[in-house]
């Protein structure tokens, strides 16, 4: 009997310690919760809310907003040169940044020189890059005289379909630093005795790279990829800067329609139009997820 007393005991003890943990867990997550509540989640809500309704929310319309944003013309154009920016930016970023990051570390010595160089352009204004464009590609400006003086006639690079192509290699330039110091992270994280023992079977570095190296940042491949889809919408600004509400059609993207509508007050175009975003973004984090994981 007392045997029983005492196991009972043991085990209102521990579930009154994991009652007590789980409650300060709670209150550590509650802070930060009511503020992706008070500003994401409510406000999302309420946006798919209007996107069913029309005007200011007062009649149901059901799917006629989404109806109506999928057959804009606006709207395609926006989406098909979104998609195409991102296709083109974000493999050549991913790329472009591990091979940075392996380079640098492998280098000893000054590698911090180097990791200072690449993380400048994150400190630089997006005002200032909007200057120096408008000094290498504006139609008076550096490029143009130099096709002047090849060609016989300028050429304004911002109102022609190379305008992409410049919002591209802004992009990359501007985060080929960042996401190359996550991937030294993810790089510091792989033990050296798997190289060591590697190389001790006569594996060369192509072939460490692939089978030691690649397999070790599927996570923190899975991070960087999100990060950079995250990053590829904040370009919008060097584009609004240079071409404004309604620049070359080639680099006219979904953040140039959406923030045309808000001028307009197109509420519910707006709303439907964020709605099919959240839904196709969130649908390719989930199967690129998926992927990253059922190929582990």
């Amino acid at each position: 009997m007392k045997m029983l007393l005492k196991k009972s005991r043991k085990n209102q003890n521990c579930i009154c310690r994991n009652n007590k943990e789980s409650l300060t867990g709670w209150m550590f997550i509650l802070p930060s919760l009511a503020g992706v509540s008070i500003f994401y989640l409510i406000p999302f809500a309420d946006v798919v809310r209007r996107s069913v309704r029309s005007g200011m929310g007062a009649e149901f319309v059901g799917l006629r907003n989404y109806i109506t944003v999928l057959e804009n013309e606006a709207f395609l154009l926006a989406a098909k040169n979104t998609i195409k920016f991102m296709l083109l930016c974000i493999p050549l970023l991913l790329v472009s940044s591990l091979l940075s990051a392996v380079m640098i570390k492998s280098i000893k010595g000054k590698a911090g020189i180097y990791k200072t160089a690449f993380l400048v352009p994150l400190a630089v204004p997006v005002a200032s890059i909007v200057l120096i464009w408008k000094f290498l590609f504006h139609e008076n400006g550096f490029f143009s005289m130099a096709a002047v003086s090849i060609l016989g006639n300028s050429i304004d690079f911002m109102n022609t379909d190379l305008a992409v192509y410049v919002l591209i290699v802004s992009y990359l330039w501007k985060n080929t630093g960042y996401d190359m110091i996550l991937w030294i992270a993810g790089l510091s994280n792989i033990p050296a005795g798997l190289y060591e023992a590697a190389s001790v079977d006569g594996a060369g570095r192509i072939k460490q790279f692939f089978y030691i190296t690649l397999p070790n940042l599927k996570g923190m491949f899975f991070i960087i990829f999100i990060l950079s889809v995250i990053n590829s919408f904040k370009v919008f600004r060097e584009a609004y800067l240079i071409g404004g509400n309604y620049p070359h059609t080639s680099m006219y993207m979904l953040q140039h329609l959406f923030n045309n509508w808000f001028v307009a007050l197109d509420i519910e175009k707006l709303c439907a139009g964020a709605v099919i975003m959240s839904i196709t973004t969130s649908v390719l984090i989930i199967v690129f997820r998926n992927s990253i994981e059922g190929g582990k």
